[in-house]
């Protein structure tokens, strides 16, 4: 008898950020995500420097817990929902727990991307959604196997999605989507006449 079966899943999650705790809302994450980029002028050196779109604080702001008292809340919430997708993911943590790398923040303008890439060094790696507007960019992710298909053939269109290449996934104000941080990703073109705003966060193991 022919059994197919599935081998080596790759996970995402998707919760509202709200199902734990009461977190700051996508209007004062937003409020406090634009003074902050109006005043990190390190940040803004550094984007102009580098060629990058619109504004992240990653190279000079990445402990925004530490420094507002909005993000150490925010980051309360990021704690919960980190420890139930590492609960899915059958991780062996040896009676430790992930804890928080860094923060940032990312401001995309119109017409602005964010190359394919992942974040090596840590654990699980998540976005938190602030503004998105109509046309904002999806979260492109990529098959981790792209690399090692050498001369296979193109997947149909109307493949199922577990067999697709490349997912896009949109996400709403207010969501968060966590992965593991060795899962390439980018965010293609936005096609929005607004800013499309989130916060970004990296978990370790130590």
């Amino acid at each position: 008898m022919t059994q197919i079966t599935s081998l080596f899943v790759t996970r995402l999650y998707r919760a509202h950020l709200s199902e734990h705790g009461k977190p700051p809302t996508p209007a004062e994450l937003e409020a406090a995500c634009l003074s902050i980029a109006d005043d990190d002028e390190a940040g803004q050196n550094w984007c102009e420097e580098n060629g990058y779109p619109g504004y992240t604080s990653y190279a000079s702001l990445d402990d925004l817990a530490w420094r507002f008292s909005l993000f150490k809340d925010l980051v309360k919430s990021l704690d919960k929902h980190v420890a139930d997708f590492a609960k899915d993911l059958a991780f062996d943590l040896d009676g430790k727990k992930l804890k928080l790398d860094s923060l940032w923040i990312n401001i995309l303008p119109t017409g602005g991307t964010h190359a394919s890439h992942l974040h090596p060094h840590s654990v699980i790696s998540g976005t938190t959604y602030v503004a998105m507007p109509k046309g904002a960019s999806a979260l492109k992710l990529e098959d981790p196997r792209s690399a090692r298909m050498m001369a296979a053939p193109a997947r149909l269109a109307d493949a199922p999605e577990e067999l697709q290449s490349f997912i896009y996934v949109r996400p709403e104000v207010g969501e968060i989507l966590l992965w593991e941080s060795w899962l390439r990703h980018e965010v293609p073109l936005n096609m929005s006449d607004e800013e499309r705003i989130s916060v970004s966060f990296n978990y370790g193991w130590s």
